[in-house]
Parts: C-alpha cells; structure tokens; sequence
C-alpha cells in the first residue's frame, strides 16, 4: 500500500457552503473573481485564490492512479486557516472545515484520509476542537507554524490547553509553515516557497524543542514537512546551542529521534542523510499536492534505497503511525 503523507485538499461542497454561510462571519471577507474566492481574516491582507487544483477531485485521482498511489493523507489549505479572526469564530470556521474534510474522506473508498483543521489562535478553542475531531475519527491535525497570525509561536504559554489535549489524545500533529513567513525578504524569486517555508519551519519547531514541549507532550506524534525544512541537517548547531544553556533547554536529539518527516526535499543525497539521521522508520512519502513546489513524481527520489527502507517510506510508517 502506497501513500502520499502531505498533500493538501479544499472539498468542492465546502466552497460553496462559505459562500452561503460567509454572513455568519463577521470577521471574514470573501473576495470573489470570476474563477475563485480569496479571504481577507480580520481586515489583513487577502490570502492567495483558492487554487483550482485544490478541489478538482477527478484530476487528483487521476495524478494518484498515475503514480500508483493507493491512499491520500490531506489536510485543509493553510492560507484559509483564519488564526487572525476571533476564537468564537474560529471555533465555527474549523468546524464547516472539518464537517467537509470529514465527509469527503469518509465518501473516498479508503483513497482518502482527512487531518482537521484547529483554531490555533486560543489554546482552550484548539483543545476542544481537537478533543471533538478525535471523537468524529479523525487521527490528528495540520496546524500552521505561526498561530494568531504571523509572528505568533507554537510555545505561546496560552496554548498549553492545546498541547495538553494532542498529549491526551495522542494526536498526529503536521506542522505546517505558513505562506506568510514574517520575513519581507524572501518576498521576491519566488523564495515564499523555496526559503520562507523552510526557515518559517525550523524557528517553530526549534522554539517547541529549546522550550521542551516535544519531549514535555510526547505522546503528540509530530510530522515535519519537508524533510524535516532544515532541521536535521542543523542539529550540529542546535546541539551546540543546547550544551552552551543545557540549564534552560530541552536536548535537540530527543526532538530529532521522536518526530516523522516526509521525502519532499528535492535531493536524493539530502534523503540519505536524513535516514541516516533519523531512521527510515520516521520518514513518509509526500508531494505536497497539488503545489508546484511540491514533489509531483514522489516515487522517483526513492530510486536508489534499498527494498526495507523504501517499503517503509512508501507505506508502512504512515500505516503505523496512523493505526491502518
């Protein structure tokens, strides 16, 4: 069994639900053109339009049959997770998010496995969600690197109810970069998707090792994008950073052995250095679909590692870590 890890997947009923319910939302602007919607969160500045890729179930199917891939693990758009709007709101914008992720996967035959979406922006709003998402069958969630808009941290002291809860409940957390890294600098080259998301990765993640929440809640099962966005290949440093305030820091190679990443990195030689970093047992097929900077023919970095290890990685560590 073949599956794809990170991909990413707007249900078609769901765009037409927000353009009937989009009064209900006070805090959401939806701007229409003539072939998709936007969202303006809080009056900041529009998302990008909802990609057509994004919903155009028949098209996926068809890339999945193509490169053999039998199963699909999706989570919503992270453009349109809304962390900026109020936590009433949010609660009820995951909630339509979720009820259609849900449904979709549920009407797949098995091709499809949904992550929820949690309103980041209120640590108490994103425990009670996710406690009602596990209870709905969902296994886990993505959530964006940047919760209450850009600048905000997954360390944000009022999130520990959220943490508390993926504990709890063992959740499967895809931490996800935002499109938005904070960092005008990387506005220009297209280095959003070639640069920002990786360093926009490796801040979050690096706070939620140094403050100890990955060891602290580590029944939560952590996915790391990207290979890891960086981390992996920078533990020299981080571990170095942690021996120089080991009296105020949670130890970096716990963190590295505990979390899974995907193969979306581009570079065969960068995924031989990450298994033998982290052990092919941690690392999951992805593509990142249906975004260009994604990986679109997974299979072919796979080439050159040995049977055991790429049975692994195209299906039994996703089966494993999602209970299959």
């Amino acid at each position: 069994m073949i599956i794809d890890s990170h991909a990413h997947l707007v249900p078609p009923d769901l765009i037409e639900e927000i353009k009937d319910v989009s009064s209900d939302f006070p805090s959401i602007e939806i701007i229409s053109s003539d072939k998709s919607i936007s969202f303006s969160f809080s009056k900041n500045k529009s998302t990008r339009p909802i990609n057509h890729k994004l919903s155009d179930v028949k098209e996926r199917i068809n890339w999945m049959d193509h490169q053999n891939i039998d199963m699909q693990v999706v989570g919503g758009w992270v453009d349109m997770f809304g962390y900026q709007i109020p936590a009433e709101e949010g609660i009820r914008w995951s909630e339509i998010i979720n009820r259609h992720l849900k449904t979709f996967s549920d009407k797949s035959n098995g091709r499809f496995l949904s992550l929820a979406t949690l309103p980041m922006q209120d640590g108490k709003a994103a425990a009670m969600v996710l406690d009602d998402v596990h209870k709905q069958g969902f296994k886990g969630a993505m959530i964006g690197t940047q919760p209450k808009g850009v600048g905000g941290v997954l360390d944000d002291p009022s999130l520990t109810p959220f943490w508390e809860t993926a504990d709890k409940n063992r959740s499967i957390l895809f931490i996800h970069p935002m499109f938005d890294s904070g960092d005008i600098r990387v506005d220009d080259y297209g280095m959003n998707n070639a640069v920002g998301r990786i360093t926009d990765t490796i801040i979050a993640i690096s706070r939620i090792i140094y403050s100890g929440h990955v060891e602290r809640y580590r029944n939560a099962r952590i996915v790391i994008g990207m290979g890891g966005a960086g981390f992996p290949y920078i533990i020299g440093r981080l571990m170095h950073n942690f021996k120089l305030h080991a009296d105020i820091l949670f130890d970096p190679k716990f963190a590295l052995s505990s979390m899974y990443y995907d193969t979306v990195i581009h570079d065969p030689s960068a995924l031989a250095f990450l298994i033998e970093k982290v052990g092919f047992e941690r690392i999951m097929l992805g593509s990142d679909m249906p975004f260009p900077i994604g990986d679109l023919e997974p299979m072919n970095i796979l080439k050159n590692i040995e049977n055991e290890q790429r049975l692994s990685i195209l299906g039994n560590t996703t089966k494993n870590l999602f209970g299959l």
